[in-house]
């Protein structure tokens, strides 16, 4: 249960041997320019670092940038409580929300939320600060131990026409209890860690596991100058003339990289085609990733350092299943990057300021202005190119390439992969699609069918990257070749291929082991790290030859996952510079997952980190202390349990997985493991049901599917058995687990 899926070591492995030791396995990609650097290093060391002045210290020189941020989003991103900032009305309002009613008033020029605690019972909490401003409002209230919570009961901003200026609860259709994690109190709405990095400057979370408290720090309660620029010292010191002659960072102004291109770029546009140009080409790379750094759905890897690549402080999510549909458009919540990335807008040079102004962040030339600044309105803002009235929604371009999905209940979010509409693609393999977005009514074909009358033969008519993706999720035939081919098309965008590349994993095999082993070499980070996934579903002797050269890989993110996935490997075959560049890996990776340490799952990680370094003792004190955090955390139950297995401890295995099933009763990763237990416990009829619960539960989940297939067929229920693995291999037709069984108990009968 600890690992994620490893491929069982069968005779095709054997042919890896052959493959590993293959020299004409080079890079796939074609030759193609290096980056701009997201950083230039300064020329010497400076005696002092760089320190953070403020705002008001830019202003004196900067006065219309900062007459432009004010009243942005970004300046009101975070503020004290206060009758100019609260927006929300205080005064003796209720709203009830499954049974609890939360009252909002104000006290002796405080405001006051009455709400349950963390302890279930109703208390009076002063409001410290607002946090955001539309379409909603949060509210974060002070708890002990120096945490920010933010209250899930939300002010609606919008004007009443609109359905605003009203209560809501961010959870409006289930109950979120006291003990939930999901709970306002939890750790999930915890300001210091999910909040804080982007709604201030120069935040510093300082957790103290010691004590399990908070005394966090910021500069600034905004997101100012310096939070995109970098502390601004050396460029106040560069602007009143007293900035080393000759340096680098004096080259760059006092700054240690460039935000700002040292030549504007200009578009043109082609007469034929209509389609612009951007002079010179490329983007900026670290205008791109300074936005990145809150813009995108990722995770921390080590504290963020100005100008540096993105790689090297975050993981970035891929187009994984529940967070983006399989043909790249968002599902959950995942701003605006991953979309991006995936854009013809962004492989042709256009980065954010090209749309958005930098300081007030307002689209430039408003919604439909903003297209038409390099796309001709005569050819495309015309019934000629979209089929709709001028006045209809359809005409807006906004409304075809980025259509909107909601979140937090009033917040609509634009969809950046700027893509073309494929309602063949929800044909196909069920996507969504913007026709159908507004003609709900009418079906897929339908739209479909528009779309190729319409357009005809400049319909899109490559085969989208969608349908590989969704191959590789649905584990259906022909999904390993499917993903090795997108994988190895450096048209296709880069993270793109990464995850295609992640997708393999469940399906690696010798054929597709070579476009892992060149995607190892890619100029592209992402892809690196991609290809370092996919060998995580080859045996950890296969993986050493491959990964071990990536530990000293120039972008921490790329080190990392190459410790990560080695930690459980055999070193005996390792050179002595390898095996010490594994010990600063794993040492590396380490200290990347305590810079979470207030969450549970870094302390999970840790966990299987030791558990594959055969380290038991330390592996069972992380999970003991994910357990702490966070007791409704399921997989750690699941871990510890198995941890205990392993060193035959059945009996305590067994009340780790109960403790389990008593916070989380219907979670099917804990139903699953207890079902193993009983297995080989021999108490086979508790075993199955625990199984078929869990199947149940978790109906996608091929493996749960496998696992009750065979036990019933093992206890003597050989029709049920094979009838619940040819409904598992109907949902699941390309695993090949579930297709070896079905043959084999076909026979047997």
């Amino acid at each position: 249960m600890r690992s994620p899926g490893i491929v069982p070591f069968t005779s095709a492995w054997i042919a890896l041997r052959v493959v590993l030791s293959a020299s004409a396995l080079g890079a796939c990609q074609r030759e193609q320019p290096p980056l701009p650097p997201a950083a230039a290093a300064p020329a010497s060391k400076p005696a002092e670092p760089a320190t953070f002045v403020g705002r008001e210290t830019c202003a004196r020189c900067h006065e219309a940038q900062v007459a432009l941020w004010r009243g942005s989003d970004h300046d009101l991103a975070m503020q004290e409580a206060t009758g100019e900032t609260v927006l929300g009305h205080f005064g003796g309002a209720r709203f009830t929300h499954f049974g609890v009613t939360s009252s909002f008033f104000k006290k002796d020029g405080t405001f006051f939320a009455r709400t349950d605690g963390p302890d279930g019972a109703m208390h009076d909490y002063p409001i410290a600060y607002t946090f955001g401003v539309r379409p909603l409002q949060q509210y974060l209230i002070a708890l002990p131990r120096g945490r920010l919570q933010a209250l899930n009961v939300a002010w609606d901003s919008r004007p009443k026409r609109e359905g605003g200026q009203r209560w809501f609860h961010l959870a409006p259709d289930e109950a979120v209890e006291h003990d939930d994690i999901l709970h306002w109190t939890g750790p999930y709405q915890n300001w210091n860690f999910m909040c804080a990095e982007c709604h201030s400057t120069n935040v510093q979370k300082n957790y103290r596991a010691s004590d399990d408290s908070y005394a966090t720090t910021w500069s600034e309660l905004a997101v100012s100058c310096e939070a995109c620029h970098g502390p601004g010292s050396r460029h106040v010191a560069w602007a009143s003339g007293g900035a080393a002659t000759g340096s680098a960072e004096a080259a760059l102004e006092g700054f240690v990289f460039r935000l700002v291109p040292e030549q504007k770029p200009a578009w043109t546009v082609d007469a034929q085609t209509g389609l612009p140009r951007r002079l010179p080409a490329g983007g900026s790379v670290s205008e791109l990733e300074t936005c990145a750094r809150c813009h995108a759905r990722r995770s921390v890897v080590a504290p963020y350092q100005h100008g540096r690549p993105l790689l090297d402080s975050y993981r970035p999510a891929l187009l994984t299943e529940q967070l983006y549909f399989a043909d790249g458009q968002l599902e959950e919540e995942v701003y605006e990057y991953g979309s991006f990335l995936q854009s013809r807008m962004y492989a042709h040079g256009v980065s954010c300021t090209d749309c958005h102004d930098a300081h007030s962040l307002r689209v430039r030339g408003g919604e439909q202005g903003v297209c038409l600044q390099c796309h001709p309105a005569e050819r495309f803002d015309t019934p000629a190119h979209h089929h709709h009235r001028a006045e209809a929604r359809g005409s807006r371009c906004v409304e075809c390439h980025m259509p909107a999905r909601t979140y937090m209940v009033v917040d609509a979010r634009r969809d950046h992969s700027l893509r073309v509409p494929r309602p063949d693609l929800t044909v196909k393999i069920g996507t969504p699609n913007a026709c159908n977005g507004c003609h709900a009514k009418r079906s897929a074909q339908w739209a479909a069918s528009a779309a190729l009358r319409w357009w005809g033969p400049r319909t899109p008519s490559r085969p989208h990257y969608g349908e590989a993706l969704h191959a590789g999720r649905e584990g259906l035939p022909g999904a390993e070749q499917a993903l090795s081919a997108l994988a190895v098309d450096a048209e296709t965008p880069a993270i793109v291929r990464a995850t295609a590349l992640q997708l393999l994993r469940q399906q690696l095999g010798p054929a597709s082991l070579p476009v892992v082993k060149r995607a190892l070499s890619d100029r592209e980070a992402l892809v690196r790290h991609g290809a370092l996934l996919a060998l995580e579903g080859a045996p950890p002797p296969y993986r050493v030859p491959l990964a071990a050269p990536l530990l000293g890989d120039a972008v921490r993110t790329v080190r990392l996952t190459a410790a990560r996935i080695l930690a459980a490997a055999p070193r005996e075959g390792l050179p002595p510079q390898q095996r010490k560049a594994l010990a600063a890996g794993i040492a590396e990776y380490q200290e990347s997952l305590r810079v979470d340490a207030d969450r549970a799952e870094a302390h999970l990680n840790l966990g299987v980190l030791h558990q594959d370094l055969g380290e038991l003792p330390a592996a069972e004190a992380d999970y003991l202390a994910a357990l702490r955090l966070s007791p409704r955390y399921p997989r750690t139950y699941v871990n510890l349990a198995d941890l205990y297995r392993a060193q035959g401890r059945d009996d305590e295995s067994e009340r780790v997985l109960r403790q389990g099933l008593a916070v989380t009763p219907r979670n099917a990763d804990v139903l699953h493991a207890l079902g193993l237990l009983r297995v080989r416990q021999r108490r086979m009829a508790e075993a199955v049901e625990a199984l078929r619960q869990a199947s149940e539960l978790a109906p996608d989940n091929a493996r749960y599917a496998y696992v009750l297939g065979v036990a019933l067929h093992s206890t003597g229920a050989r029709e049920e058995g094979l009838a619940t693995l040819r409904r598992a291999q109907a949902r699941h037709p390309g695993d090949p687990d579930i297709r070896t069984a079905v043959e084999q108990f076909a026979v047997e009968r």
